[in-house]
C-alpha cells in the first residue's frame, strides 16, 4: 500500500520528500499539486529534509520554548544492556543536549539489524520512527516505503565520514541516500603470527603449502570470494538491470577450487569449525568477521594476526580473493509523526560522537574515517578497514540478491562432495552461472 502523501502546509516539505519508491502515477499527481500551489510551495516541497521546520512550532523555537516530541527505537539487545550506561542511553542523553528544541519521551524496543526488514515490512507505519539495519535490506525497506531519504546535511555526513564502498551501500537504485552507517559488515582473515610471515599472508596458495587454512566454502556468503571480477548488479550494486555477472574464467577458478578442496591443507569451516580448529591449533588461518575476533584473540593471544584477503593463483594469473560487505546503518521512518526529530536522531546514532562511544562501549568498529586514531593498535579494525577499502566487493541490497544464497552453497557443496571435478568444472560452472546470472562479455 502506498503512503499517502499530506499536503498540509506546515509539514509540507517533510511529507513530500517521499520514499524514492514512487510510482509514475504519484509523480504525476504531485505535477498536478504543482500546478495547483504554486512555484513557491513547489520549491519548499524540494528542500532538504534538515532544512526543513514545522511552521506550528518554528516561533515557539525562537523564543526558547520546547516542542514535545516522541521518538521510538528499534536497536540491538547489546546497544541497550546497561541501562543508563548502555550506549543507546547515552547517544539519547547527548542527541537531548544537543537539540534543547525538543523534549523527547523515548520509546525503545529491542530489535536486531538483520530483523529490521521484516519487521518494518510488516506495518511500516506502525514500525519505529528511527531504526538500526543491514543494508543487504535497504531494497526491501524502499519497497515497504518505510525508509526515508535523507536530507542534505546527513547526506553530507554520510560522504565525509565513508569510504565508497559504504556509501554506495546505502545509496538507492534511484540514486538516493537513505540510510547513515555506523560500522561495516564483512569478513576477512585470521591467522596465526608464528606459522605465517607478513609476506607469506599475501598469497592463500603459499599459506597452503605450509599449513592448514579453514574456509567455509559451502557458505554462499564465502564462495563467492574467489570469483575475482564478479559484480552484483552493477559496480555499485544499485542496478536491477546488471543482474549479476560472472568473470570470463569462472570455470577456471572452479577447477582451482576442486584442487584446493582435494589439498590436505584445506579444511572447510561447516558451521563455524574453523574457529574451534584455530582454538585447537590444528589450523593456522580462518576466515571470519569481527565478531570472531574475541575468541581468536584468547586462542592464540600475541601470535594473532588480522589482515585483508589474500590473492591466488589460476593458471598463472594472479587473483584476488574479494569478501561481499555491506554496512550496519540507521535509518528513520517516513511516517513518523516527527519525520524532521526522526531524520535528526537518525543520522546522530551514525554521528562521530556516536561512533566513538559505539567503539568504547561495545568495540563496535567505526566506518568513520576520522577515527583512525581511535583503532590505531586494533588489528581487527585495521584488517577490516583495509578489507572494505581493497579486497571486497558490495553486496547489494536490492532483492535480486535472493538469487544468490541457495545456488551458491549447493555449488559449494557439490565441490565438497566431489560431484564438481575438473573434467566437468566448467559444465557445472555454466549450469550455476546460467542459474543465477551472466557471463563478463
Amino acid at each position: 500500500m502506498h503512503h499517502s502523501v499530506s499536503y498540509r502546509t506546515e509539514n509540507v516539505c517533510i511529507e513530500t520528500i517521499g520514499t524514492g519508491t514512487e510510482s509514475g502515477k504519484d509523480r504525476s499527481m504531485k505535477i498536478d499539486w504543482k500546478k495547483a500551489i504554486g512555484l513557491t510551495a513547489a520549491a519548499a516541497m524540494l528542500l532538504p529534509l534538515a532544512a526543513c521546520g514545522g511552521s506550528n512550532n518554528a516561533g515557539d523555537a525562537k523564543s526558547g520554548g520546547t516542542e514535545d516530541v516522541t521518538l521510538s527505537v528499534w536497536a540491538p539487545q547489546e546497544d541497550q544492556d546497561g541501562g543508563n550506561d548502555s550506549w543507546l542511553s547515552q547517544v539519547e542523553a547527548n542527541f537531548e543536549k544537543e537539540h534543547p528544541e525538543y523534549k523527547i519521551t523515548w520509546k525503545n524496543d529491542v530489535l536486531s539489524e538483520g530483523d529490521a526488514a521484516t519487521q518494518v515490512q510488516t506495518d511500516p507505519t506502525a514500525a519505529a520512527d528511527v531504526y538500526m539495519f543491514a543494508s543487504d535490506q535497504l531494497g526491501a525497506l524502499m519497497k515497504a516505503q518505510g525508509i526515508g531519504e535523507l536530507g542534505s546535511d546527513a547526506e553530507k555526513q554520510v560522504k565525509e565520514q565513508n569510504g565508497d564502498l559504504e556509501v554506495a551501500s546505502v545509496t538507492g537504485s534511484d540514486g538516493k541516500m537513505y540510510g547513515v552507517p555506523y560500522t561495516d559488515n564483512t569478513w576477512f582473515m585470521y591467522y596465526d603470527k608464528s606459522a605465517f610471515s607478513e609476506d607469506d599472508i599475501k598469497s592463500l596458495d603459499t599459506m597452503v603449502s605450509k599449513a592448514a587454512v579453514a574456509f567455509p566454502l559451502n557458505d554462499s556468503w564465502y564462495i563467492g570470494g574467489f570469483y575475482d571480477g564478479l559484480t552484483l548488479f552493477g559496480e555499485d550494486g544499485t542496478d536491477p538491470d546488471a543482474g549479476m555477472v560472472f568473470p570470463k574464467d569462472a570455470g577456471d577458478i572452479t577447477k582451482y577450487l576442486v584442487d584446493l578442496a582435494a589439498n590436505p591443507n584445506f579444511h572447510n569451516s561447516a558451521d563455524n569449525s574453523g574457529l574451534s580448529e584455530m582454538q585447537a591449533g590444528t589450523v593456522k588461518a580462518f576466515f571470519s568477521g569481527s565478531w570472531s575476533a574475541a575468541d581468536i584473540k584468547e586462542a592464540l593471544g600475541d601470535n594473532m594476526g588480522v589482515a585483508q584477503l589474500p590473492t591466488f593463483t589460476v593458471n598463472g594469473t594472479p587473483k584476488q580473493m574479494k569478501s561481499f560487505a555491506a554496512t550496519k546503518a540507521a535509518a528513520y521512518n517516513p511516517n513518523a509523526k516527527n519525520p524532521k526529530a526522526a531524520a535528526q536522531f537518525a543520522a546522530y546514532l551514525g554521528s562521530t560522537e556516536s561512533q566513538k562511544l559505539h567503539y568504547t562501549v561495545r568495540n563496535i568498529i567505526p566506518t568513520d574515517k576520522t577515527l583512525t586514531d581511535l583503532t590505531a593498535d586494533d588489528p581487527v579494525a585495521i584488517g577490516q578497514t583495509d578489507t572494505m577499502a581493497n579486497t571486497a566487493i558490495l553486496q547489494s541490497g536490492l532483492a535480486g540478491m535472493a538469487d544468490w544464497w541457495d545456488p551458491a552453497k549447493a555449488f559449494g557443496d557439490a565441490i565438497l562432495n566431489k560431484e564438481v571435478t575438473a573434467d566437468n568444472a566448467q559444465a557445472k560452472t555454466d549450469a550455476w552461472v546460467e542459474q543465477v546470472g551472466s557471463y563478463a562479455k
